[in-house]
């Protein structure tokens, strides 16, 4: 992966009611988190630029390289629509600000580059103090188009199940020890956001969770309202690292089987993730800013099968704090 990646789809237009896509399905707390892949395939327009083939959709932009390895860009502001008293952009000095006002008066501000790529995120408070939540001005002139780092897997010399956490399994206090856990081994340098998503040896210095107490049917991204309560531990843990940190990040990522084709699959995987955030945001009062997605398609199988798996039809957690800011400490602000 060498070119650039083009910027993620917009919504400055989104209107902060306007909780759900017309394909969603499953109402979780008032609101609309889920739908069919099989909706959205009428929607899909493909172009070719530069040699790449890009697909949009209403909400993504899915990109094939001449190689023919793909990944997936949403956008994150998509989800924080969700209780916004207002959503407004404004532009100053080349750079674009998204801000979503909430019922308290706080906002969260987003900064994007004229290149499309996030610069920062903020939260303002009522009183006007600001604290930088992600930081993501930083640039490695090493690292491949702007995104990728070609880095060694991690030595992990902590056990496998503390290193990939089943949630199904973990006492409570063992998933918030892992949404707490330093890296597997030193970082050397701060990571952007980019890199740490489209890099998978970058993510992997931290431990994960798999939230395998929820599942998700063959070709959907929907959680059922049964299942959304499974996710009670996961909230209690992410607030309660927040809490202690205002800073912390996490990332949620999204899986599939490797049935379907990858264009689908990267699609799916990356509703999947946003729709567990948004579950998280919505249900349990994780604060949206606070949680990013991706998805990686059937990239990354759990259980080794070309065929149905409702195991690989998963999402994970993952601390991303220590590799943001390139391992140091993440204490809470003064």
């Amino acid at each position: 992966m060498t070119a650039p990646l083009p910027p993620p789809p917009r919504h400055d237009n989104i209107k902060p009611l306007a909780i759900g896509a017309a394909v969603g399905v499953g109402v979780v707390a008032g609101a609309i988190i889920g739908g069919s892949i099989a909706d959205l395939r009428g929607q899909r327009q493909e172009v070719v630029e530069d040699g790449r083939t890009i697909y949009t959709e209403p909400d993504r932009v899915i990109i094939r390289d001449p190689s023919g390895q793909a990944y997936v860009r949403g956008d994150d502001v998509y989800r924080f629509r969700y209780g916004a008293r207002d959503i407004r952009t404004e532009t100053i000095g080349g750079e674009t600000r998204t801000i979503v006002v909430r019922p308290d008066g706080s906002q969260i501000i987003t900064v994007v580059g004229a290149d499309g790529q996030m610069l920062r995120r903020i939260r303002r408070d009522p009183g006007g103090r600001e604290l930088v939540i992600i930081d993501n001005s930083y640039r490695d002139p090493r690292a491949v188009g702007g995104f990728y780092v070609d880095v060694p897997p991690p030595v992990v010399n902590i056990p496998y199940d503390r290193y990939i956490v089943d949630a199904q399994d973990a006492s409570p206090d063992v998933i918030y020890e892992t949404m707490e856990a330093p890296p597997v081994q030193r970082i050397d340098r701060r990571y952007s956001l980019e890199e740490i998503r489209y890099s998978p040896n970058v993510r992997m210095q931290m431990p994960s969770i798999d939230l395998n107490t929820i599942n998700f049917d063959s070709g959907s991204w929907t959680i059922p309202p049964d299942q959304a309560a499974r996710l009670q531990v996961i909230a209690d843990g992410l607030n309660r690292a927040i809490q202690r940190n205002p800073r912390e990040v996490f990332l949620i990522e999204g899986h599939t089987d490797a049935t379907g084709n990858d264009t689908d699959n990267l699609s799916l995987s990356d509703r999947r993730a946003q729709s567990a955030a948004e579950l998280l945001t919505q249900q349990f009062g994780v604060p949206a800013e606070n949680l990013t997605s991706q998805g990686y398609g059937s990239q990354y199988l759990k259980e080794q099968t070309d065929g149905p798996s409702r195991i690989n039809r998963r999402v994970t957690v993952r601390r991303i704090t220590p590799l943001l800011n390139g391992g140091t400490a993440s204490a809470a602000p003064r």
